[in-house]
């Protein structure tokens, strides 16, 4: 890790560094929370940098906090039906449809200690959250950080986020929508069918939005990955040097996704 240079941000002072970037790929949901995982491990020991990954979801999944019952929340059979994955998340919060032609998943892995999470939770949260915040600049949405952990525009949703601390570790990962099927949404979640209505619907429309409806334009995938690089890069004043994982977190990527994440032990453990 080479240090570079000191500045001062608002509210905020940290050394500028290289970040290990890993950009955009494309993973199933037992992949991408294990390959998480194994990074948070391998940082543990001090074998890799702080690393920012840029992701998607193929299969389209729904993931659940680490809190939260699978099938008090998630409609299964629909899944099953729709070849829609779901797993368990290591971090909290709700359940999140992952849509792989709707939105673009980061996770920004640090040790515990870096100056970019304090302590304060919230404040750790304000901190990454702006690298989101700049990339959606960079595309023409105005936005802001709302506490605890969300990102809105015009008083709307647009990046939901979430965060756990072990390991050693901070591991924040959270999603931008890019574009938002409230209906598959609602299908895949536990609300009652005929709780759903078209006011249910609209009202949800009224609450969270995508990029694309913003920007009232066809943003394509590469637009916001390149958006959300230099985003971070920008707000958080590091430097993203482009990098793979080692063989040694890949392998234990592998051996996480076959013991943890796929499993049912994991995700249907309450």
């Amino acid at each position: 890790m080479r240090l570079t240079r000191q500045f001062q941000k608002p509210n905020w002072c940290f050394e500028m560094e290289d970040f290990r970037f890993i950009d955009l790929e494309v993973h199933t949901a037992f992949e991408n929370m294990a390959i998480d995982e194994a990074i948070m491990l391998s940082m543990k020991k001090g074998e890799v940098p702080p690393t920012l990954r840029l992701y998607r979801w193929n299969p389209s999944a729904v993931s659940i906090g680490t809190f939260q019952g699978m099938t008090e929340e998630v409609d299964l059979e629909y899944c099953k039906r729709n070849n829609i994955d779901s797993i368990r998340r290591i971090t909290g919060g709700g359940a999140v449809y992952h849509d792989y032609e709707g939105e673009i998943t980061y996770s920004i892995i640090l040790p515990k200690g870096h100056s970019l999470v304090p302590d304060d939770i919230i404040k750790s949260y304000e901190i990454l959250c702006s690298g989101i915040v700049e990339a959606l600049r960079i595309l023409g949405v105005e936005s802001n950080f709302k506490p605890i952990n969300d990102i809105v525009t015009g008083g709307r949703k647009i990046s939901g986020n979430a965060q756990t601390r072990r390991h050693s570790c901070v591991l924040q990962h959270g999603t931008t929508l890019l574009d938002l099927d409230v209906e598959v949404m609602f299908s895949i979640l536990k609300v009652p069918k005929e709780k759903i209505s078209d006011k249910m619907i609209a009202d949800i429309k009224e609450r969270v939005t995508s990029v694309r409806d913003v920007l009232k334009r066809e943003v394509i995938i590469e637009e916001l990955s390149s958006a959300l690089r230099n985003g971070f890069a920008e707000a958080l004043d590091i430097e993203l040097v482009p990098r793979n994982l080692t063989p040694e977190e890949n392998a234990a990527a592998l051996q996480i996704m076959k013991d943890k994440y796929s499993t049912d032990d994991w995700n249907m453990s309450r």
